[in-house]
């Protein structure tokens, strides 16, 4: 008999904050805004940035679009998208972004992104535990300052 095992994503990344510490932190402003989100993952954003508002993620001029629910929002700490519908894959996961303020340090933050729910391991999410390694650095260099601009333009 086989135990079924959900697969969870984790990436873990350290941050600069820029300017003064004292005002909102460019990480937040990156994973918790449409436009912070169109800085780094893909321009096609569209986000009702409140709890319970609705986000939609599209790439490839929206061949492929992802719709999620915002669950949670305090950008100084977390935000928290539940996925449904379109990519059967993606159905019913969830995407967190969590920050965490160093004690020592009060210009560097650690953000904890997760992508949990996954009902298997297969080649479609291995290559999407890929692809966040790629966009976790893409939303690090946004917060620092030295964005490159949205993974995916269209």
């Amino acid at each position: 008999m086989f135990e079924e095992i959900a697969a969870t994503i984790t990436k873990t990344i350290p941050m600069r904050r820029r300017g003064t510490p004292k005002g909102m932190a460019n990480g937040e402003l990156t994973y918790a805004t449409q436009a912070g989100m169109r800085s780094w993952w893909t321009a096609d954003t569209r986000i009702e940035e409140r709890v319970a508002g609705k986000a939609e993620f599209g790439f490839e001029k929206r061949q492929v679009v992802f719709r999620m629910t915002i669950d949670r929002l305090d950008p100084a700490q977390c935000v928290v998208m539940r996925c449904h519908g379109d990519h059967p894959e993606w159905n019913n996961t969830t995407l967190s972004w969590d920050l965490v303020k160093s004690k020592s340090d009060e210009r560097s933050t650690t953000l904890r992104f997760t992508h949990s729910g996954w009902r298997e391991f297969t080649d479609y999410c291995i290559g999407c535990n890929s692809m966040w390694g790629n966009l976790m650095f893409r939303l690090k260099d946004a917060a620092e300052g030295n964005g490159r601009g949205p993974q995916w333009k269209e």
